[in-house]
């Protein structure tokens, strides 16, 4: 299976990029093809100045993003909850790498829209310091709403497996080295 990756903690020695190690090692030795991503050492710039009225040149990083995209069968991607939402600079690559005409395509006379990404999973690993059922109950799962219901399957993608990981700031070594495990497992 070809697999890709997607570390989208800035951070590539943090937790989550520890996850990221663990995911792409065993993945690697399961025998499949992996390709891997650490938004932290991208070079692009992730504002939309002009919205999609104007599409900007995309930079090497996310063209390469795309062609991963569209290289792979499964996308596991592995951030942190920031806010309630996912970090900006993730938000920035979704907007400028998932553009009309490469993710969806809306319909000029209806309301409805051509999802172009199907045929693919995916697999989002997002870690919180707040416990699960605090950001579903004060949040709605706000991040795994936009990321799983409004991006992934908006483009095609399903279905969208969630782990979540929480409680981060309170666990100790062992509790981290086992949850990684446990993901790596998986």
């Amino acid at each position: 299976m070809n697999i890709y990756i997607l570390l989208a903690h800035p951070d590539k020695n943090s937790f989550n990029g520890r996850l990221a190690d663990a995911c792409e090692q065993r993945m690697l030795l399961a025998g499949h093809q992996v390709r891997r991503q650490n938004i932290g050492e991208m070079q692009f710039d992730p504002v939309l100045w002009k919205g999609y009225s104007v599409i900007q040149q995309l930079e090497p990083d996310l063209q390469q993003t795309q062609e991963n995209i569209l290289w792979c069968q499964k996308w596991v991607i592995i951030y942190p909850v920031w806010w309630g939402s996912v970090p900006a600079i993730f938000k920035g690559l979704l907007d400028r790498a998932l553009l009309p005409g490469f993710g969806f395509k809306y319909h000029e006379k209806d309301p409805f829209w051509d999802k172009f990404l199907g045929k693919r999973s995916a697999h989002v690993i997002a870690t919180s310091d707040a416990p699960p059922i605090w950001l579903w109950w004060q949040y709605s799962n706000s991040d795994i709403k936009a990321i799983k219901k409004a991006t992934l399957e908006f483009c095609g993608i399903k279905p969208v497996k969630v782990t979540r990981i929480g409680r981060v700031k309170y666990l100790d070594e062992e509790k981290r080295s086992k949850i990684i495990k446990n993901i790596a497992a998986d």
